[in-house]
């Protein structure tokens, strides 16, 4: 796959000198139209030892605005990165639209050097590289430009730079105990990375392999392509096809519906219960915090089921410092610009924490596809990419539950009609409660599509009925201590 890329190519100082000065006013109008775009451009810098990825990502700093240009390099994960799943820190290094992100060290440069020394093996990095390309689709998808550059060298190269850099005190430097280190695996690393290459490079993100031992050559022909692919994704035609509002239909047949909305429970077995159920759930808590056990909660469901109440029950036993709150309004300008799940991976907690979620990342498949602000396209995609979320939350050790709480509509409108008689309730119904209201048997059709196709053996749907909301309340608070006491138990 290498081959290729190790004829030796050059480019002589006076050639370089005359592109050079096109090139960085190419590099600077392209970034300047950027500026405007609905898309971000991520760079990804990867390669061999001794390859000069620290020269590339210089020079896009050097001939672009570095005012519009987020640089990134990944060592080991901090304590706080350590806490949350791996693609945590990725997710938060993700430029906005508009702007560049060169990323090194990134999220394949871990899966490589872990199979390199034998810390994973074939089949743990083929999961390793499907992982990647899942990331990498879930943006594309989005609309953001990915440009991958792959710097090879080879082992000649490779050792005849190290030796030069290494006679010199005032470059020895350059040269790492880690460089070393991968320089006499340098058969192994090229093997992985080459599986790397032919399993990661798609149309959605092709790999660019650059031969990098002459500086003149690399930089040209970077900054060439760098170039290229912005305009070619300028330039590209633009789909015209707006969101449009779910039409009408009749009233569905769905899972809620075989809900038994009967279901009370007298106030004085109640208050007992509750009492019993919040005393474990303080327990249970600290050991959370022990083990490092974290806890995401997401409360979706009708508009005025007792979501609220619900989630005041959970956090009344609870160390206030323990737990947060999100509750999820329209999205911000902040993060009208970057892709609708990085507001809800900003916000996950740090193992042996809670983080409640009132309405969550299912709006996507909920309001934005019921009122038209998202196309077919986007909602349907976000099935797998939600699926794939929340299975990183789980195969990092966080307990993840998920609850629609529901009511019929005849109970709907007597709460709604009881918020407007009482004064300290009124912030909670809105016009747009009513407008909901009357599509509520699209919301119901959508709600129960998203339960079928999200409801997965790592994260199930637990359905709360709450027509009688003490009765909601209590199966609430049950149904978090028996899957919290089942992870503390599995935990380490």
């Amino acid at each position: 796959m290498f081959e290729t890329a190790e004829l030796g190519r050059k480019l002589d100082k006076e050639e370089y000198k005359r592109e050079e000065s096109e090139l960085r006013t190419t590099l600077l109008k392209v970034q300047h139209e950027l500026d405007s775009a609905d898309f971000p451009v991520i760079i990804l810098v990867n390669g061999m030892a001794g390859a000069r990825k620290g020269d590339v990502v210089n020079l896009i700093n050097e001939w672009m605005d570095t005012r519009n240009i987020m640089t990134e390099a990944f060592e080991e994960p901090t304590e706080e990165e350590s806490q949350r799943p791996a693609a945590w820190r990725y997710w938060m290094a993700l430029p906005p639209a508009g702007r560049i992100g060169v990323l090194t060290h990134n999220w394949y440069t871990d899966a490589i050097r872990k199979r390199v020394y034998k810390k994973i093996n074939e089949p743990a990095l083929g999961a390793c590289l499907t992982r990647a390309n899942s990331l990498e689709k879930t943006l594309v998808d989005n609309g953001a430009l990915i440009i991958k550059i792959w710097l090879h060298i080879s082992r000649k190269q490779q050792a005849k730079r190290f030796k030069r850099l290494s006679k010199n005190p005032d470059t020895r430097w350059r040269v790492t105990r880690q460089d070393r280190k991968d320089a006499k695996s340098y058969d192994v690393f090229r093997k992985v990375c080459e599986r790397t290459i032919r399993e990661t490079s798609t149309g959605e993100a092709p790999w660019f392999v650059v031969e990098s031992a002459d500086r003149r050559y690399r930089r040209i022909t970077v900054a060439k392509h760098i170039a290229a692919a912005i305009r070619k994704r300028m330039e590209a035609p633009r789909s015209d096809k707006a969101p449009r509002p779910l039409a009408e239909i009749d009233d569905p047949e769905t899972i809620l519906d075989t809900l038994d909305l009967s279901l009370t429970i007298d106030p004085e077995v109640y208050a007992k219960e509750l009492e019993q159920a919040q005393g474990r759930l303080n327990t249970l808590a600290r050991k959370a915090r022990e083990k490092k056990v974290g806890v995401t909660l997401v409360f979706e469901g009708t508009d005025a089921a007792g979501k609220g109440g619900a989630i005041r029950r959970i956090i009344a036993p609870l160390d206030a410092r323990q737990y947060r709150v999100i509750r999820v309004a329209a999205p911000t300008d902040e993060e009208k610009v970057h892709h609708y799940l990085w507001r809800f991976w900003r916000h996950l907690p740090r193992l042996g924490r809670f983080t409640i979620y009132d309405r969550s990342w299912y709006g996507r498949l909920l309001v934005e596809r019921v009122e038209g602000f998202a196309t077919e396209p986007e909602w349907m995609r976000s099935y797998k990419e939600i699926n794939d979320f929340e299975e990183q939350l789980v195969e990092h050790g966080i307990v993840l539950m998920k609850f629609w709480v529901h009511i019929s509509k005849d109970e709907q409108a007597r709460r709604f009609e009881a918020r407007e008689q009482t004064p300290w309730k009124q912030y909670k119904i809105t016009d747009e409660d009513y407008r909901n209201r009357e599509k509520a048997n699209l919301y119901e059709a959508a709600a129960n599509e998203m339960i079928e196709r999200t409801s997965t053996e790592y994260a199930p749907w637990t359905l709360i009925e709450s027509e009688d909301k003490r009765y909601a309340r209590v199966k609430v608070v049950k149904a978090l201590c028996d899957r919290l006491s089942k992870a503390i138990d599995k935990a380490k």
